[in-house]
């Protein structure tokens, strides 16, 4: 018996995947199972079998590789592309499933088509085998009332409509069983008959994505089989997501404000929040805050509020080099795709799948349900503030944005440092340093194993890398940006060739931009001082000001020109004709007419 080796028993057909002593590694070439490992002694009343005799078996024949056209050629080398990584782990289940589950998420498919993709090929230890089969037409197992009824159902029933099932058989009968005159015929199926066609072929998630679209059956019917844990190995996985709190808040005045937006991130493997961001505002504002917060001394950062925690309990201060995101337009903006330039990868999820970023939406479930019941009557809002006549929440309101964050922060600790949990994936490593079910300790436990990814990034450059960016032009005036005009020294050369080159600027001050050349930034002021301190939005009004101003008093100035054009021309249409004009001793004609027009101003001058 050698490796690849097929055997048969009865009807039992299996090959030889590897050998070690006592045991052997195979497959079911009759079921296409995955590999398992077995005892010799399983397969001593086996016998050796040939490629033929299996083919007949599973009535499958391998295709000779010249025979196929482009696109069968693509389609079986794409298979084994997605399952080549796998061959040299086949004996080892564990490895092999950890890189079915990362290799089905980094292609959007199924881990159960790959594995079929894998079994397909171990079965024939050939790469043909991966071709795509040719589909049987249905049509020919079909009446023809069938296929009527099929179309009725596409036609009538599966569509957004949502017509009923008796108003799809009226108009197959009106379609498909009446004359010219619409005359229904002696021969046609019954309801009973149709019905029953509808219910034996009827596939539950096509009649919801036919019928309520596909975003809702995403959002309401899909089945929940998502496993946040398979993108976080170790440490350094964060998952991003921003809600609106269930609370409306005031101002300092008392006048109500609204309802703040908690921006946050959570490592994925550890559940610990790395940072988050409190503000009225949401989309690539808050997430510059996140990154920052997420970065900064989370010590200090308490102390600020008058809260004080021990270092262990949020130790917290890089970039988790991984960040998970949904398909908000703030995550998809090339402002914070920048952030890669960091060495951060991001990875944007499809919509309407929050069960694959469970860890961050169960941070908002506890921590709303938190400080919910102890903030009743004071701005909360239940489940039913949206319905008809009931109590109006906001007249309850009385906490300011600073009050709220302390509360916030103390959620955050809870979630962080006492929170128990209780189904975490402990291993064996972990029970013997008796790491406690706490999210900060097994982050802090986690930060020191093997596989853990953090990013160490100052504020300066991370703020740099993610202000947004323009194309900058320089001239003999200075780098014009957003319609301004900056310099820097050491600069000349640029000036005066010119050329095109990207800047990053704040909007929020207009008073410096920077210069991004190979990876680093040059910091390059204003000239005009008169925009100094100023934001974008303000210069531009400014701008935009001047322009009308201008525009306005064109008309006046056409008119001016005219004016000064028929003056000229009255002027010298009084002198004359030209004259003969005599060019010598310029100099003393010069004095002549220097002392004959010479006045002597202190005289005229007024006491």
């Amino acid at each position: 018996m050698k490796k690849h080796d097929l055997l048969k028993e009865g009807n039992n057909i299996i090959r030889v995947l590897e050998i070690q002593p006592n045991k052997i590694l195979m497959i079911d070439c009759i079921k296409r199972t995955m590999p398992i490992w077995g005892e010799s002694s399983v397969l001593d009343s086996f016998s050796g079998c040939t490629d033929e005799v299996m083919n007949h078996a599973t009535n499958f024949t391998v295709t000779d590789i010249e025979n196929l056209n482009a696109d069968q050629r693509k389609a079986m080398y794409d298979r084994y592309t997605l399952i080549a990584p796998m061959l040299p782990f086949i004996a080892d289940e564990r490895m092999r499933s950890k890189l079915i589950g990362s290799t089905a998420i980094e292609h959007n498919i199924s881990k159960q088509t790959i594995r079929n993709y894998l079994c397909l090929y171990l079965v024939y230890i050939n790469i043909t085998a991966l071709v795509p089969r040719q589909r049987l037409d249905d049509d020919g197992k079909l009446t023809q009332d069938e296929k009527n009824m099929r179309w009725a159902l596409n036609k009538f029933f599966y569509t957004t409509k949502k017509q009923s099932l008796m108003t799809a058989y009226t108009m197959m009968l009106k379609e498909k069983y009446c004359d010219c005159m619409s005359i229904l015929g002696d021969i046609y199926p019954s309801f009973y008959q149709f019905r029953y066609f509808y219910r034996k072929t009827k596939k539950i998630q096509n009649f919801y994505i036919s019928r309520d679209g596909l975003k809702n059956y995403q959002r309401n019917n899909r089945p929940l089989i998502g496993d946040g844990q398979s993108f976080a190995p170790a440490i350094g996985v964060g998952m991003l997501d921003a809600t609106v709190c269930d609370i409306y808040l005031i101002n300092d005045a008392g006048n109500l404000v609204g309802r703040p937006i908690l921006t946050t991130c959570i490592d994925a493997y550890s559940g610990l929040c790395c940072g988050y961001v409190l503000s009225w505002a949401g989309g690539v504002y808050s997430l510059r805050g996140l990154m920052l917060n997420i970065i900064a001394d989370k010590v200090a950062w308490c102390k600020q509020c008058g809260i004080s925690i021990n270092a262990e309990d949020w130790s917290c201060n890089k970039l988790p080099a991984t960040l998970v995101t949904d398909m908000g337009s703030e995550y998809k903006s090339e402002n914070f795709e920048q952030i890669a330039e960091l060495g951060v990868k991001v990875i944007n999820l499809p919509s309407y799948r929050p069960e694959l970023k469970g860890m961050v939406e169960k941070f908002f479930d506890v921590v709303q349900s938190t400080y919910k019941k102890h903030l009743k009557g004071k701005g909360v809002i239940e489940l039913d503030y949206q319905e008809r006549g009931v109590h109006d929440y906001r007249k309850d309101a009385c906490l300011t944005m600073v009050d709220f964050e302390k509360i916030i922060l103390h959620c955050i600790i809870y979630y962080n440092a006492q929170r128990i949990i209780e189904k975490f994936p402990y291993t064996e490593s972990m029970i013997v340093e008796n790491v406690k079910p706490h999210a900060s300790c097994i982050w802090n436990w986690g930060r020191s194993q093997m596989g853990a990814n953090l990013i160490e990034v100052g504020a300066k450059e991370l703020i740099l890398t993610l202000l947004p960016r323009v194309i900058g032009k320089f001239s003999r005036f200075g780098l014009k940006v957003n319609k301004m005009r900056y310099h820097c020294d050491g600069y000349t050369e640029q000036y005066l060739n010119g050329g095109e080159v990207m800047v990053a600027y704040n909007p929020e001050d207009v008073t410096s931009v920077w210069l991004l050349e190979n990876g680093i930034y040059t910091k390059f002021t204003i000239i005009e001082s008169r925009f100094e301190g100023k934001d974008l939005t303000a210069v531009q009004s400014l701008q935009t000001a001047q322009r009308a101003i201008a525009r306005g008093a064109k008309p006046d100035n056409l008119q001016a020109q005219v004016g000064l054009a028929r003056h000229i021309e009255t002027i010298t249409d009084n002198v004359g004709g030209s004259i003969d004009v005599s060019i010598k001793n310029i100099r003393d004609t010069r004095k002549r007419e220097q002392s004959k027009h010479h006045r002597d101003y202190m005289k005229g001058a007024k006491p």
